[in-house]
Parts: C-alpha cells; sequence; structure tokens
C-alpha cells in the first residue's frame, strides 16, 4: 500500500519524535516543515497521516496511528530465563600475562627475561587473589609454544588451597588458565 501525501498534509515520523506539515513531495522523499521550523526530507514508509481522517480514506483511523506509534516507541520485551549468580561470582579477576600488556617495550629483554616477568607477574596477581579470598582469577597466557602455560601449571601445582583447569573455550579460546581458590574457614 502506497501512502499518498499532499502538500499541506500534518504528518509524524514513525520512529522519532518529530511533526510538521508537507511542504514538497517528490517521489518516494516527502519534505516537511517540523513544528520547530526546520526543514526535513523522509521516506513514504518512515511518515504516517495524523488528524486528517477525512484524507486518510478510511484505511488508517486514529486507533490504528496511535498503535502504530505505539510499537515504534515500545521495544519488545524478550523472555529468557536469568540464572542467579551469587554475588562472590559476579567478579573474576583477569590476569592478561602476554609481555606486550606487562611492559611498553620487550626490546633488549632476552626470552628468560620475560618469562621471568610474566612469572612474577602470576604469582603477585595469585598472592593477591588468596589474601582477598577471591573466588576464582583466569590467567591468559595464549597458545604458544606452551612455556609459560607449563610454568604456570607448575606454579599453581604448589598451592593445596587452589585448582585449575582450561578456561572457558568460548570466552578465551585455548589460551586461559583458570584458578578456583579454596576458600578456608577462619
Amino acid at each position: 500500500m502506497i501512502r499518498k501525501f499532499e502538500i499541506g498534509d500534518e504528518v509524524a515520523v514513525l520512529d522519532d519524535d518529530i511533526s510538521g506539515i508537507v511542504v514538497q513531495v517528490q517521489n518516494e522523499q516527502i519534505s516537511i516543515k517540523t513544528t520547530d521550523d526546520f526543514m526535513m526530507t523522509f521516506f513514504v514508509n518512515e511518515l504516517v497521516k495524523i488528524n486528517n481522517s477525512n484524507d486518510l480514506g478510511g484505511f488508517f483511523s486514529s486507533q490504528s496511528l496511535s498503535s502504530v506509534l505505539k510499537e515504534k516507541e515500545l521495544p519488545k520485551k524478550r523472555s529468557f530465563v536469568m540464572e542467579k549468580k551469587s554475588r562472590k561470582d559476579e567478579f573474576v579477576l583477569e590476569v592478561d600475562l602476554h609481555i606486550e600488556k606487562l611492559v611498553p617495550s620487550k626490546r633488549g629483554m632476552s626470552n628468560y627475561d620475560i618469562l621471568t616477568l610474566q612469572m612474577e607477574t602470576a604469582k603477585r596477581q595469585l598472592e593477591f587473589a588468596l589474601k582477598n579470598r577471591m573466588p576464582k582469577l583466569v590467567f591468559i597466557h595464549g597458545v604458544g609454544e606452551g612455556v609459560l602455560k607449563a610454568e604456570l601449571d607448575f606454579l599453581l601445582g604448589r598451592y593445596d588451597t587452589i585448582s585449575f583447569q582450561d578456561a572457558n573455550y568460548q570466552k578465551y579460546g585455548l589460551g586461559a588458565t583458570e584458578v578456583y581458590i579454596k576458600q578456608q574457614m577462619r
């Protein structure tokens, strides 16, 4: 159904809070003068006539206009079930051990220096998480040749109060390790 607009018709824009009077009709584009005295151009399918029931040809009524406008302004609610999470599961400390994230430039650093800095960072962040009773943290180490992952596994294996595994593949890919800290009663 092609809507007919004529110069002088009072119109409203469907996706915006704009209304005005038609001043020019050119094929599929309608120019209007808004109530704020701005000149704006819209496509025919973006406009709807308002309060001219004799010009509407019986196709639109004020009820259908209001329902169209209401449908445009209220987003449809999606129904889904939310999984309840406890407060302590909300925050997960993510530690990115890529050398680019730890230092501004790795120029002049040997592989040994890089690995040492990465392991010191991992140990410091793990101690921080233990001290602050965080339930979980994730070390992002990347895939690479697996040297950093092996060193990280060795470090984590020395702690009795933690367990670790590969992190969520969908979120981190293959290059991350998830650490769970077993909380002890004081």
